[in-house]
């Protein structure tokens, strides 16, 4: 998932939301109490993720909590299996995919309407998809379309046009809808799975979204008036405080169990912990892993997601003397991953070996390793003559990501390993929002630093392609063989055939070293006591109709 920008508060904004959280659940739960018919069903469901979303249409938004909202309104063709990130039946029963990887036909579901009434049928996923294409080009740009520019390449216009993939889109009958590309793409179903790419009310686009608007994030439609298939409806957004949303009575599956769900948003971790514990929320996501053990032995929940992330030490090549292979080798053998885990990481977190997770598609075993050599470390630093360079050390601050739990915690336990071998170390600290992303993704001021991603379906491109698919300010080199090599895997029409190639890339990477994979840390949620049917998902695909508070 895009590391996006976070929502940041100061001690004091976070007492005035603890408090008003607190009031607001107490008065939510009073009405609740009232209507509910004492049988467990009903009442409101309070989560605290860690900031809030940015924006309420989903293909505008490229954050977790954006995401977080849209799972429980919208829907998309394709789903994910429970437990993992594979895909499933979503608002499309079956598909079919043709021998050549350029025609993708899709069986929709029968009965379905969005939330206002209009019909969801073939015409309205061809709205969707042509919608997508024919982006004005003022939203063509990784801050408002992200994902689709990375994964469709271009639009119908703009400077990509030529790269575009998607070709066509075509309503065979009501139930069935054909989509053509201009190119393979052998990710495109499991693509199809991120709430980016949600079925849309085509009326409600129509009355109240602008594409085109200075910033589409905040016009009507995605402050306010967002409708798709799923099983909660919109209810209010109190910028701030707090977005809730109503049970669909109308919805085709499996109808919520709770009449509400409120979702709240505490930046600071143990804020979130102490929010569960005063009964003023009922759920939270990223739990501290400090946090974990305490919460449990008081009656809390904990429940952990299978981890499908990657946590890295990145190295910037156009600062020196990280463009020598001898000095990045040193620092691979200079850290110690299980020390690093053990300082900052929840428990059951493993080693990484690679830049993907050991459950994705072209992992290997048969890479080159690093393993923790100090003396080895030494001796590669004075072959390279570096012993004593001093190296920039950028880490972030306010922030908790499931890839990176307790980022100072990290560093500290990194930099003591680094100096141990003779590096001088240059700490650099900065807020994540928007210091720390904008500097490490957008120049080529930093020198190592820490950074991540949580994978958004399981497709290998979605990893090694976003971190080394062209040249970036964040790596800071020119590798076309590399570029090549995962352009050509990504075009090949199935799976099968991209398995020996990712597995040859995966090779390539570690030879190659941009960076130190450390570990795939495991996320947890905690839950009170009273609530069931919370059903964790590895890519956060957690809808809530099956919640229950007891």
């Amino acid at each position: 998932m895009k590391r996006s920008r976070r929502f940041r508060s100061s001690a004091a904004l976070l007492a005035a939301t603890a408090l008003a959280l607190s009031s607001c659940a107490e008065s939510q739960r009073d009405d609740s109490d009232d209507e509910s018919d004492g049988s467990g069903g009903g009442g409101t469901f309070v989560f605290a993720g860690s900031a809030e979303p940015v924006s309420l249409d989903p293909f505008f938004a490229s954050d977790g909590e954006s995401f977080r909202v849209a799972r429980q309104i919208f829907e998309g063709l394709v789903s994910t299996e429970e437990d993992s990130a594979d895909p499933a039946p979503g608002l499309a029963e079956t598909w079919e995919v043709a021998d050549d990887g350029l025609s993708y036909t899709f069986n929709l579901r029968e009965g379905v309407t969005f939330q206002d009434d209009t019909p969801f049928d073939a015409e309205a996923v061809c709205y969707n998809f042509d919608r997508w294409y024919n982006m004005p080009e003022s939203a063509q740009n990784d801050e408002y379309t992200y994902y689709y520019g990375t994964l469709f390449r271009g639009f119908a216009t703009g400077d990509r046009k030529d790269a575009a993939v998607f070709d066509s889109c075509t309503a065979d009958d009501e139930l069935t809808a054909t989509i053509k590309l201009k190119a393979p793409f052998a990710g495109f179903i499991s693509a199809m799975s991120m709430p980016a790419f949600s079925m849309q009310s085509p009326t409600a686009l129509e009355k109240w979204q602008d594409d085109g608007a200075n910033n589409p994030r905040t016009t009507d439609y995605s402050t306010a008036h967002p409708v798709g298939t799923g099983p909660f409806v919109f209810d209010s957004w109190e910028r701030g405080d707090r977005l809730t949303l109503k049970r669909y009575d109308d919805y085709w599956g499996e109808k919520a169990i709770i009449d509400t769900a409120v979702i709240v948003p505490i930046d600071d971790s143990k804020a979130r912990a102490d929010a569960l514990r005063n009964g003023e929320i009922d759920a939270f996501d990223l739990v501290g892993p400090a946090d974990v053990g305490p919460l449990e032995s008081e009656g809390f929940q904990i429940q952990n997601r299978e981890p499908f992330n990657i946590l890295y030490l990145g190295m910037n090549q156009k600062q020196a003397p990280l463009d020598d292979l001898k000095v990045r080798q040193a620092i691979a053998h200079a850290i110690d991953k299980e020390a690093v885990i053990s300082a900052s990481m929840p428990e059951g977190t493993q080693p990484a070996l690679e830049f993907i997770p050991p459950t994705v598609n072209g992992y290997t075993e048969d890479v080159a390793t690093y393993d923790y050599d100090p003396d080895r470390a030494r001796d590669l630093l004075e072959q390279a003559g570096a012993e004593g360079a001093t190296i920039e050390f950028n880490y972030p601050t306010g922030v908790s990501r499931p890839y990176m739990p307790q980022p100072e915690d990290t560093f500290n336990v990194i930099r003591s390993q680094l100096a141990e071998v003779g590096l001088k170390i240059k700490p650099t600290a900065d807020v994540w929002d928007p210091d720390y992303l904008e500097k490490i993704q957008g120049t080529s001021d930093h020198g190592i630093h820490l950074l991540g991603w949580t994978g958004d379906y399981n497709d290998t491109d979605n990893f090694l392609g976003v971190f080394f698919g062209g040249e970036s300010s964040e790596w800071g080199f020119d590798n076309p063989e590399l570029f090549d090599a995962l352009r050509e895997a990504r075009g090949l029409p199935t799976v099968e055939e991209q398995t020996p190639a990712y597995e040859e890339i995966n090779k390539m990477v570690m030879d190659f070293l941009p960076g130190v994979p450390i570990a795939s840390p495991v996320p947890s949620l905690g839950l009170s006591p009273d609530v069931s049917g919370y059903e964790a998902s590895p890519v956060q695909n957690e809808v809530w109709n099956t919640v229950s508070i007891d």
